[in-house]
């Protein structure tokens, strides 16, 4: 190990609005990162080069060949856990980052004990009801979460702290026939993945985030768009869901029970 850790951090210490207060902040942190897909190895990637001290990593898939594509943390490791390559690439990259891997799902009866030992979670699933799971678990928790969804050269990022949640814009998945596919361009996997990372490097070091907003992007017409999430008051985030049950992270995800 490097007798001077900080010593590779130095570039992003320069930065006057983070410095050393900022990687010392960064250092002592665990960021949990849900999915190690195309999201989760760009999110990976930066989170764990930018010195955070903690990184958990979820995912119960393996490595196939129409994933290197876009999730470039897994090159040369076809077949293996995701989690467990994403790891693999961790320790190569920084090995002053303590890597904890969870090599399945989330689910109703894991969630909430694995989300309570970090600070924050990036979010970065294919699946809805992993959304919905994780959302409903952070809001019950009191974490932060960043959440990304990219499909063909579009994207959307929401940070969410002290504002609105997911629900509150999304109060339920799209029915089955109405979702779309999983064509994307393996760079707006990797933009929005970078987005994630530095939505929660800022949120650790305290700098500003999108909390409270919605951010689209379209990277074939480079349109921008940032709105502010409407306060609805959600059942999540009025306090009326008291717990995570199964049935609420089935088909549309709907919340059918509270309590």
């Amino acid at each position: 190990m490097n007798e001077n850790p900080m010593d590779r951090y130095m570039r992003q210490i320069k930065v006057p609005q983070f410095g050393e207060k900022g990687q010392e902040k960064l250092s002592n942190s665990r960021v949990l990162v849900v999915g190690a897909g195309g999201l989760g190895s760009s999110a990976i990637a930066y989170i764990g080069a930018a010195g955070v001290g903690k990184l958990g990593i979820v995912d119960g898939d393996n490595v196939d060949e129409t994933n290197l594509q876009r999730q470039i943390v897994h090159g040369g490791k076809i077949g293996m856990n995701k989690a467990l390559s994403a790891k693999k690439f961790i320790n190569d990259l920084n090995e002053n980052v303590d890597v904890e891997t969870y090599p399945f799902r989330l689910n109703y009866q894991n969630v909430e004990e694995i989300i309570k030992d970090y600070d924050l979670v990036v979010l970065c699933p294919d699946d809805f009801s992993t959304r919905y799971l994780v959302n409903d678990a952070c809001k019950l928790l009191k974490k932060p979460f960043i959440q990304s969804a990219i499909y063909g050269f579009e994207g959307e990022v929401m940070t969410i702290k002290d504002g609105p949640c997911y629900r509150c814009i999304f109060p339920d998945a799209p029915k089955e026939e109405d979702r779309v596919g999983n064509a994307v361009m393996g760079f707006t996997a990797g933009f929005f993945g970078c987005t994630q990372a530095a939505e929660a490097i800022k949120l650790i070091t305290g700098l500003p985030t999108l909390d409270g907003k919605y951010l689209r992007i379209d990277l074939l017409s480079m349109e921008f768009i940032v709105a502010n999430i409407p306060e609805k008051r959600c059942p999540v985030c009025s306090g009326k869901l008291k717990g995570i049950f199964d049935e609420n992270y089935r088909e549309t995800c709907e919340l059918v029970r509270l309590k």
